[in-house]
């Protein structure tokens, strides 16, 4: 494999810290794969499944304290706090490696140290970045297999001898107690120690895709996001692509590949958790989905719910810390409805009814290419184009099901104000409202302030800017029912947005945007209790009164950064509430 002098050098100095007993470089082909499964089978890493229903398919069991984001240990180490900004944690990179560091050294002794060069996006595509990874972790290195495009592909995308975002990843000893996750955006490096999850470990995803990617896009101008992407095709055969920001674990995987039931509607999937946004020669925004594979939450992944997705990982895929039947099937809370007898829980212990089968937050790694419902054109080198984003979050009260922005300035605004309810994808307490604008409280490599503003700024660049929509599927009644039924049937809302889109679907003006006109939305041959719907689409002036108080605490720590815009929008909008 050629590599730059610069990569050579940047990987013997992971080497002389970490003091591994031999270095691999990895070609991404299906022999390594495959070498690296049969590696972790002997060694435990892995455990086979019922080959006969589950072809090539494995089961991984993290260590108990490591099965999640750890937010409360993930750090922006910038020259200046105020580069990070508040919603960051920060440490100065000095300190941030003397701490580290001291955990580095010599953490692989005794062990492989794997070099992943790889590629985020496209082969071909302009709008492609280049990662290199040192990792200790076999399970890691068949993960990125299936996440990213790893091998000569990805040198021969670097721009320069040093155009590469560099990552050192080390197990360690897995004791929470060391256990770090440091991004230099200004290095474009990220350091990892400590643990082997996913969002942790995975240092495509999370910390280069947004974290990193999210600074290098402000650089360079354009957008790194917490989004899907998906086309929806009408029965004429035109298809309008919208990207959507939901936090995790709120029905992203599920939107992304949901199936239509409306006559002659199609979803198709193009990504369902980054998407890399550039404004075009023409000022067309388009999109890319920088990864290669999916890494779902596993719980609630059912046939009713997903068909698309359980179908796609009947072969070829990595669960990790789903439970076991005693056929050797993977399990997890909401495939069936009721639990076989006999499980073994995500611990490797039999199952006690009353406690989780699957951890809440376990996962399935798979290839994009094995979904049904994947766009013919996922991987066009150009991306695709955005007509319409969509910010959504788990809300039981305030948020209305669908609401269309007045403009960019505005959606911009809807984006920045989002607050979710917190799920089992990061380590802490479920259920409590948080701000997350744009689904990327956990996920912006720099201050937020000016990530507003680089939002803002874009939209001057676009031609012709998407529409911009807020949902919420989550909101429920009095007696704590869901208002709206959700899955398959979201495609009813998409197709009311790609009607918004084309100039045919109809809207009333409420004080937070437009709201769908009665008879607007597609309910034909739905069986929702009276009223239901029109409680889903409800403004209720006093909550809203509340959330804008709420919001104004939220934005006062930005101070004088936070964009006059965006204290324009807050002050209209109450405004609108007070007329």
């Amino acid at each position: 494999m050629t590599v730059t002098r610069t990569a050579e050098k940047w990987v013997d100095q992971a080497a002389d810290l970490t003091r591994p007993s031999r270095v691999v470089w990895c070609d991404g082909s299906k022999a390594e794969y495959d070498g690296l499964i049969e590696d972790m089978l002997r060694d435990g890493t892995l455990l086979p499944l019922n080959s006969r229903t589950y072809p090539n398919c494995y089961l991984h069991r993290s260590h108990p304290s490591d099965v999640a984001r750890t937010e409360q240990l993930t750090f922006i180490c910038t020259r200046e706090r105020d580069a990070a900004g508040p919603t960051n944690n920060w440490m100065a990179p000095a300190e941030a490696k003397d701490k580290a560091g001291a955990w580095f050294r010599g953490s692989m002794r005794d062990r492989t140290m794997y070099v992943i060069p790889y590629l985020m996006g496209p082969a071909g595509s302009s709008m492609s970045r280049v990662g290199l990874m040192v990792t200790d972790s076999a399970y890691v290195v068949a993960s990125m297999h299936l996440m990213t495009r790893v091998g000569q592909v990805a040198i021969q995308h670097m721009r320069s001898e040093d155009d590469f975002v560099g990552g050192l990843h080390s197990l360690g000893d897995l004791s929470p107690d060391r256990r770090l996750i440091l991004h230099f955006p200004e290095e474009k490096l990220i350091w990892s120690i400590g643990s082997g999850y996913g969002g942790n470990a995975l240092l495509g995803k999370k910390c280069h895709a947004l974290r990193i990617g999210s600074s290098q896009a402000r650089e360079e101008g354009w957008l790194a996001e917490h989004m899907l992407i998906l086309g929806v095709e009408d029965p004429g055969g035109e298809v309008t692509y919208l990207a959507a920001a939901m936090p995790s674990a709120s029905g992203k995987t599920n939107l992304s590949m949901v199936i239509s039931h409306l006559p002659g509607w199609r979803v198709w999937t193009v990504g369902d958790d980054i998407a890399w946004m550039h404004v075009d020669a023409t000022g067309q925004l388009r999109a890319i989905n920088p990864e290669r594979g999916f890494f779902g939450v596993a719980p609630n992944t059912s046939p009713k719910t997903n068909p698309n997705a359980t179908t796609m990982v009947r072969s070829n895929t990595i669960f990790t810390n789903v439970a076991l039947t005693p056929t050797h099937e993977p399990w997890w809370e909401g495939l069936t409805p009721e639990a076989p007898p006999g499980l073994t829980d995500w611990l490797g212990e039999p199952w006690k009814p009353g406690t989780p089968a699957a951890h809440p937050n376990s996962r399935f790694t798979v290839s994009v290419e094995q979904c049904p419902s994947v766009a013919p054109n996922w991987e066009d080198p150009a991306g695709v184009p955005i007509s319409g984003l969509i910010f959504g979050s788990r809300r039981t009260r305030t948020i209305p099901l669908v609401f269309e922005a007045f403009d960019w300035d505005h959606g911009v605004f809807l984006g920045s104000a989002m607050s979710t309810e917190t799920t089992a994808a990061i380590t802490g307490k479920v259920g409590v409202v948080r701000q997350d604008p744009m689904a990327m409280l956990p996920f912006c490599g720099y201050n937020m302030a000016d990530y507003f503003a680089h939002w803002l700024a874009t939209g001057r660049k676009i031609a012709k800017p998407p529409r911009l929509f807020r949902v919420n599927w989550f909101r429920r009644d009095d007696a704590g029912r869901f208002l709206w039924p959700g899955y398959s049937e979201n495609v009813r809302i998409l197709k009311w947005m790609v009607e918004r889109i084309r100039g045919t679907g109809q809207a009333v003006e409420s004080p937070i945007g437009y709201l769908p006109a009665a008879g607007a939305l597609d309910v034909s041959g739905l069986d929702m209790p009276r009223g239901a719907l029109d409680e889903a689409l409800r403004v209720d002036a006093g909550e809203w009164r509340e959330a804008l108080d709420g919001l104004e605490g939220f934005y006062g720590q930005f101070g004088d950064r936070l964009p006059r815009t965006i204290v324009a929008q807050l002050a209209e909008t109450r405004r609108r509430f007070a007329s």
